[in-house]
């Protein structure tokens, strides 16, 4: 795959005036999980001089550049059940995690956490054959916190707790965030570090009903953004990923 891309990139070269004027600074590429990532890093021009659009945006990762490279919403679609509103008197489970233990953080996460009456926090994968997808989306609708804790490989869970209102509470030491140069997402997020995990339910707790309405409030506007929709929709996840892509022009350089 190394080699295919390399000799994509020399088409690229050879075909086209564009790339050799900056080195491909002004070009763009998407790419998701390791496979991906690996793919491209046979060529150096590519990964240093490109921006890229990953799914893996994490500070601790050598290959991600923070503020030439753009996060991509990862977004399991299609969403079969309707979106989440200001519905916060209905949410009577105060967080909810259901994941696999592939990190030290998920593991702690599950032996402080694991028979807490509040927090609904379960060490596996549900299973949408045995269970149904209504049993797992039941209680992202009936959780007032969704927590999304960092672990090696990405997924969808900060975009479905967006989806069904569910206030994610993000959980990373090195994480840059969909479209961070545009949203604030301390207006409709929870953003710990990894060692809060040990003072997780006391965090939680300590956020007011006031608070938590206006933060549920807040995600329900912003829940546009994290849609794609075939032809795109104005303002919606295509729009932003094309606008953190033009808000890095200016770094254009050779």
């Amino acid at each position: 795959m190394i080699d295919e891309v390399k000799k994509y990139v020399e088409y690229v070269k050879f075909k086209y005036p564009y790339w050799n004027r900056t080195l491909g600074a002004d070009h763009f590429f998407v790419t998701c999980h390791d496979i991906g990532v690996k793919a491209t890093k046979g060529v150096p021009h590519l990964m240093k001089n490109s921006i890229r659009v990953v799914c893996s945006s994490r500070y601790d990762d050598d290959d991600y550049i923070p503020h030439k490279d753009v996060t991509l919403p990862q977004v399991q679609l299609p969403f079969f059940h309707p979106p989440g509103g200001n519905d916060f008197k209905n949410r009577n489970t105060l967080a909810f995690w259901a994941g696999l233990s592939d990190s030290t953080l998920k593991d702690n996460l599950k032996a402080i956490w694991d028979n807490d009456t509040e927090l609904d926090i379960q060490n596996n994968r549900i299973d949408f054959r045995s269970t149904g997808q209504v049993v797992f989306m039941e209680r992202l609708y009936k959780s007032k916190f969704c927590l999304c804790p960092h672990g090696p490989i990405g997924s969808s869970r900060i975009s479905d707790s967006i989806h069904f209102g569910c206030v994610p509470v993000i959980m990373s030491n090195y994480y840059d965030l969909p479209f961070n140069d545009i949203l604030d997402w301390r207006k409709f997020s929870v953003i710990l570090k990894e060692t809060d995990v040990y003072r997780l339910k006391d965090i939680l707790k300590s956020i007011s009903a006031k608070h938590f309405m206006i933060l549920n409030q807040n995600l329900v506007k912003i829940q546009k953004h994290f849609n794609w929709n075939t032809p795109p929709v104005r303002l919606d996840a295509f729009h932003m990923v094309m606008y953190e892509l033009w808000l890095r022009r200016h770094l254009i350089r050779y």
